[in-house]
């Protein structure tokens, strides 16, 4: 059995395909079946003659989704889908399937989200989830290359590390047990022992959010380092992306182009170092007249573009009529484009003035909310990492600077209004201060006496990060929505299929 990615090494050669009906139409004597196995699709071409009575009998009968299994021929072609097409001799249908209820119509996403075991067959989220796994792959390459080594932290915690609010609390034998935030307060004892190491795992977060950015579940890398301050962690950071970014676009372009994906969007981030400011330098920029200049300039630009679209729309529309079949795919392709894009803009004249107008207003001390990130964002075409967090809004575990005022934290916020992707920061290491963080906190000190053990026992300088991985696909992607970015999402309200 060949596979469909494989096609390049057997041109004119005899292979034989498994897989399922991707698309399907016949013209008289030929019969043209556009075939995916999972590692790509293929089209083959069924012609009466070539093939016996019930080879053609089988070809005539499937459907979308069918099952089956064809010999043929291998023929570079340019023009065919995946650069190459199979002539068929011979048909094998496995199973007729029923009819297929995601069609290349439009369907609305509840619909699709209800549909997500089948929604996972189509082309884009197929291509979404390989990139998934180019991400994934990248990063443990990028630290197994390092001399990190992958440890495991528990799902079941007795602990808050990120705050009580965001807990899911479940019963584990009569005895209170929360899903785990963040592998991070176990990785630091991890980090003891071996140096370097990271985590790579589920983490729960209880937050009563329906945006786009937000899953209740989902997987955070997480490595900790020992003797590490907050310069190097913020080195790490951004070689790790880098590599990240790299190793998609050499090895992931086919998909990246099948998501409409711009890459020069990424391009400048294999080169160009990264943003780096205090949270301070961040609030005045939000607050500038400078950024509300930026806004309002985004706003006018947008008037013009949506003048010009509706304007080709029309113009389009008229043409299509008289157009021949080829180019009507054309035009309903552009169609599409062209609806998606005003209704981007639509939401752009909703958000754009609720934007301006928190950034304008934003007080120093309070934490970054996604609009005002989105805002920091437009002016980079790379990702901005901010430091230097008030103390107040950071988590106890955090070293501050001289001052005891600020969080030795950092953020690392992705462009194109994908918000933050990364959150971390040097770790407090003195054991006092962090009795007295626990005790300022209103934490149970019995609950994180092994927490402290790791300052009474050879404490260093440390550091570490999370990076959320759905958050990070989103980007790399540029998907609109975190729920495409995982086979199974689960947000507030989805807990099925």
């Amino acid at each position: 059995m060949t596979y469909i990615n494989q096609l390049s090494n057997h041109i004119d050669e005899t292979v034989t395909l498994k897989g399922w009906v991707y698309n399907y139409r016949s013209s008289g004597s030929l019969v043209f079946i556009e075939m995916r196995d999972g590692t790509g699709i293929s089209q083959c071409v069924v012609a009466k003659d070539d093939v016996s009575e019930s080879a053609w009998e089988g070809a005539t009968a499937l459907k979308q989704e069918s099952s089956l299994e064809i010999t043929g021929t291998v023929k570079a072609d340019e023009r065919s889908i995946g650069g190459f097409e199979i002539h068929v001799n011979d048909v094998s249908v496995i199973q007729i399937a029923e009819d297929y209820p995601i069609t290349p119509k439009d369907h609305g996403v509840e619909f699709l989200m209800n549909n997500r075991h089948l929604w996972l067959r189509s082309q884009r989220q197929w291509a979404a989830m390989r990139v998934r796994n180019e991400i994934i792959f990248a990063i443990h390459t990028f630290f197994q290359d390092r001399n990190f080594v992958q440890m495991d932290s528990p799902i079941f915690t007795g602990n808050a590390a990120e705050g009580s609010t965001t807990l899911f609390e479940t019963d584990y034998f009569d005895e209170k047990a929360y899903l785990a935030q963040t592998g991070q307060l176990y990785g630091e004892a991890l980090a003891m022992a071996h140096g370097l190491i990271y985590t790579f795992g589920p983490t729960f977060r209880a937050e009563k959010s329906k945006t786009r950015r937000h899953l209740t579940e989902f997987w955070m890398m997480e490595p900790e380092m020992a003797f590490y301050d907050l310069e190097m962690n913020m080195d790490l950071a951004e070689d790790m992306i880098r590599f990240i970014v790299k190793t998609v676009l050499e090895k992931r372009p086919k998909e990246l182009e099948i998501l409409g994906r711009d890459i020069s969007k990424l391009t400048p981030l294999i080169n160009k170092p990264f943003i780096r400011m205090k949270y301070s330098e961040a609030v005045d920029i939000l607050k500038s007249e400078e950024t509300a200049a930026m806004l309002d300039n985004i706003l006018a630009s947008r008037k013009q573009e949506e003048t010009e679209l509706k304007k080709e729309r029309e113009e389009i529309k008229k043409e299509h009529g008289s157009a021949k079949k080829w180019r009507k795919k054309q035009i309903e392709g552009r169609q599409v484009e062209i609806s998606v894009r005003l209704d981007q803009i639509e939401e752009d004249y909703r958000n754009i003035p609720q934007w301006k107008e928190s950034a304008q207003n934003f007080e120093w001390g309070n934490d970054f909310g996604g609009s005002d990130e989105t805002v920091l964002m437009m002016q980079y075409d790379v990702p901005l990492i901010v430091t230097h967090w008030p103390a107040e809004i950071k988590a106890f575990y955090m070293k501050r600077d001289e001052t005891n005022t600020l969080a030795l934290g950092m953020d690392v916020l992705a462009p194109e209004g994908y918000g933050e992707i990364i959150g971390g920061s040097q770790r407090e290491d003195d054991l006092e201060v962090m009795h007295e963080r626990i005790e300022e906190e209103g934490l149970d000190k019995e609950v994180f006496e092994w927490y402290l053990d790791l300052r009474k026992f050879g404490t260093v300088p440390h550091s570490g990060y999370g990076m959320g991985l759905e958050r990070t696909v989103a980007w790399i992607c540029g998907l609109s929505h975190v729920r495409e970015t995982i086979p199974f999402p689960r947000m507030m309200g989805r807990l099925r299929p």
